[in-house]
C-alpha cells in the first residue's frame, strides 16, 4: 500500500510543478506517458542509432489517405530487443518485417514496441522495413496546429502538403520522432496522379511513371535532416532555378509555384539571393550545398523544412503585409524568405535536442532578421527592428519549457530571444568578434543536435565574458531586469531589480553625455559623483527598463 501510495504521489508531482515557496503551481501543464514516451530518450530508442530512411509512399486524392512503407537502416549501439517507432493515430503500422521475416509488435498509443527476433550485436548494421497507412490528421492552423493540408489552387488542382513542428513528423509517417537522433540521410519516394508534381527535401534523383499512370518522385538527401524538416508538397506547380555564388560555389537555387503565380515569384523571390548574400557573412556558408536550395509555394503560412523551405505569405513584404516591429522595417523583406530560410542555419544545421530547448531554432532566427536589415540598409536600421519588437513580447512564461516531455516554451522565445542576443552582442562591444561568434557557432556544431547548455557554454566562452546570469535571466525568468538608482551626496547608487538572484549584467548609460559601463548586482553600489544634477540615460540596446 505503501509503495502504490509513492507512485501515485512521484506521478502527481511529475505531473504538476512546485513552485519556489513549496507550493504545488496549479497552472503549470499536466503530463502523460504518452508525453514522455514522445519527449524522452526512452530506452527502445536510446540502443539503436538511425541511419537512413526510405520513405516510399502513395498518397491518395480521393480518401485523403497516405499508404506505404519506411525502410530503416540503424547501428545497434548496445544490445538489446525491442524498438520503439512512433506513429500518431488514426494511421495505423499493419506489418513490419526484417530479412523477409514478419515482426511481431504491439501498440501503446502513437508508440509501437517492435520485438526483434534477431539478435542485435553491438556495432551491427540492421533494416526493417515498417508498412502502414491511414487517413492522417488534418492540419487545423498550419503550420502551429500541423499535420496535412488538403487544399486546391485557384484552378480546382488538389494543392496539398505537410508541417509537423512539435506535433511531431509521426502525424503522417512512421519514425524514431525525437530530435536527438538526426537520419544520416534519407530516400524519400511519393506517387501523386501524373498531372500533379510532388516537392520534398533534396535532390530530385528520378521521376517513374507507373502502369496505372500515375508518377513516383524520388528526392535523396544526402545531408543530416531532423524529422520535422522532412516534408511533401503536392500541387500543379511550375518551377524556374538560379545559382548563387557562394563561399562554398555554386549553390542550385529552385522555385516551385503554382502555375497562375509565376511572374509574382520572380520578382518577389529576388530576396533569396540577397538573404543567402547576407546570411552566408554573418553565419557562414549555406549549410546543405550538397541538397541544393528550394522555395517551394504551399497552402498556408510556410515552414522552415530543410533544403525546401514552404513559402505561403502571398508574395508581399511583411508578414503578411505587417510589419511585426512596428518600425516600417519590417516592409523592407518578405518575412518568410527571410526567417524561414534563417533556420536553414538555426533548426536545421544547429537542431534541439529536446524542444524545450527551441529558443535555440527560434530567437537566433527571429534576431537573423534584424542581422538581415543591418546588411542592407544599416546597423541602426537593425538595431530600430529587434528593438521594436519588444512590443509583442508578453513574459507570460520562461523561453525554456518542460525537458523529456515535448514541451515547448513560451512565444517570447522569437523577440525576447532576439532581444537577448542583441543585448548580448552590446557587451561583447566588438561587431566583428560578434559575427565571428555567430560563425563559430554554425562550424563547431554543424549538422549537430545540441542542449540550452552547450549554446550557453560556447558564447560565454568565445564572448570572453560569464553570461550565466543573463541566460537565467531571460531564458528562464519572466521579469525584465530594472535597473534602480539614486544621486545623493555627490554619489551614483545603482542596482539591479526585479531580477534573478545573482544577477550581474553589465550595462552601458550615458551620465550627463558621458558613455559609461555599469557594473551593477543586485546589492548597492556606488561611483563618485562631481555633483547631484545628473541625467542617466540607459543605452536602449539593452533590453533592460529604469
Amino acid at each position: 500500500m505503501k509503495k502504490y501510495f509513492g507512485s501515485i504521489l512521484i506521478s502527481f508531482l511529475l505531473c504538476n510543478s512546485v513552485n519556489a515557496q513549496g507550493l504545488l503551481d496549479e497552472k503549470a501543464p499536466l503530463f502523460t506517458r504518452q508525453d514522455t514516451l514522445r519527449g524522452s530518450i526512452t530506452k527502445e530508442r536510446a540502443w539503436w542509432d538511425v541511419k537512413r530512411y526510405h520513405l516510399d509512399i502513395k498518397v491518395n486524392l480521393k480518401d485523403s489517405t497516405i499508404t506505404g512503407s519506411n525502410t530503416i537502416k540503424y547501428q545497434v549501439v548496445q544490445e538489446y530487443n525491442s524498438m520503439q517507432i512512433d506513429l500518431q493515430t488514426p494511421m495505423n503500422i499493419y506489418k513490419v518485417t526484417q530479412n523477409g521475416k514478419n515482426l511481431e509488435f504491439k501498440r501503446e498509443g502513437n508508440a509501437f514496441f517492435i520485438a526483434l527476433k534477431e539478435p542485435q550485436v553491438k556495432g551491427s548494421i540492421k533494416e526493417l522495413t515498417v508498412f502502414y497507412g491511414g487517413k492522417p490528421k488534418v492540419a487545423v492552423n498550419p503550420p502551429w496546429d500541423g499535420g496535412i493540408t488538403w487544399k486546391k489552387d485557384k484552378n480546382g488542382n488538389p494543392f496539398i502538403a505537410s508541417s509537423c513542428q512539435g506535433l511531431g513528423a509521426s502525424v503522417w509517417w512512421p519514425n524514431k520522432d525525437h530530435m536527438y537522433d538526426e537520419v544520416d540521410n534519407m530516400l524519400i519516394s511519393v506517387n501523386v496522379p501524373a498531372n500533379l508534381t510532388n516537392v520534398s527535401n533534396g535532390r530530385l534523383q528520378s521521376v517513374k511513371t507507373l502502369k496505372d499512370g500515375t508518377k513516383t518522385y524520388n528526392w535523396f538527401v544526402a545531408n543530416p535532416i531532423n524529422n520535422y524538416g522532412v516534408n511533401i508538397n503536392i500541387g500543379d506547380y511550375v518551377t524556374f532555378s538560379e545559382k548563387f555564388k557562394g563561399e562554398k560555389g555554386n549553390l542550385d537555387c529552385t522555385y516551385f509555384v503554382l502555375r497562375d503565380n509565376l511572374a509574382k515569384a520572380k520578382k518577389q523571390f529576388q530576396d533569396v539571393p540577397k538573404m543567402l548574400k547576407a546570411f552566408e557573412h554573418w553565419f557562414g556558408p549555406y549549410p546543405f550545398y550538397e541538397d541544393s536550395y528550394k522555395l517551394v509555394e504551399a497552402p498556408y503560412l510556410g515552414m522552415e523544412h530543410q533544403s525546401s523551405v514552404t513559402y505561403g505569405n502571398g508574395y508581399q513584404n511583411g508578414y503578411r503585409g505587417r510589419d511585426l516591429s512596428g518600425t516600417g522595417w519590417g516592409l523592407k523583406f518578405d518575412f518568410i524568405i527571410i526567417h524561414e530560410s534563417g533556420h536553414e542555419w538555426f533548426a536545421n544545421n544547429i537542431t534541439y535536442k529536446d524542444i524545450a530547448d527551441m529558443w535555440i531554432h527560434e530567437s537566433f532566427t527571429n534576431y537573423s532578421e534584424s542581422l538581415f536589415l543591418e546588411y542592407y540598409y544599416g546597423k541602426e536600421a537593425g538595431y530600430t527592428y529587434v528593438r521594436g519588437l519588444r512590443n509583442i513580447i508578453e513574459n507570460d512564461k520562461p523561453i525554456i519549457g518542460k525537458y523529456d516531455v515535448n514541451n515547448e516554451g513560451s512565444g517570447d522565445m522569437y523577440p525576447k530571444g532576439a532581444n537577448m542576443l542583441h543585448t548580448i552582442r552590446q557587451l561583447v562591444n566588438n561587431d566583428e568578434k560578434w559575427r565571428g561568434i555567430l560563425r563559430g557557432l554554425n562550424s563547431t556544431f554543424y549538422h549537430q543536435t545540441v542542449t540550452t547548455k552547450q549554446i550557453e557554454d560556447y558564447l560565454s566562452k568565445q564572448a570572453g565574458i560569464d553570461l550565466s546570469m543573463v541566460f537565467n535571466q531571460y531564458l528562464r525568468d519572466t521579469r525584465i531586469p530594472k535597473l534602480e538608482y539614486t544621486v545623493k551626496n555627490n554619489q551614483l547608487a545603482y542596482r539591479w531589480t526585479n531580477s534573478v538572484t545573482g544577477f550581474n549584467m553589465p550595462v552601458k548609460v550615458t551620465l550627463n553625455g558621458k558613455e559609461e559601463l555599469l557594473h551593477p548586482e543586485t546589492e548597492w553600489k556606488t561611483i563618485p559623483l562631481t555633483s547631484d544634477n545628473l541625467k542617466v540615460v540607459v543605452d536602449p540596446n539593452f533590453y533592460v527598463t529604469n
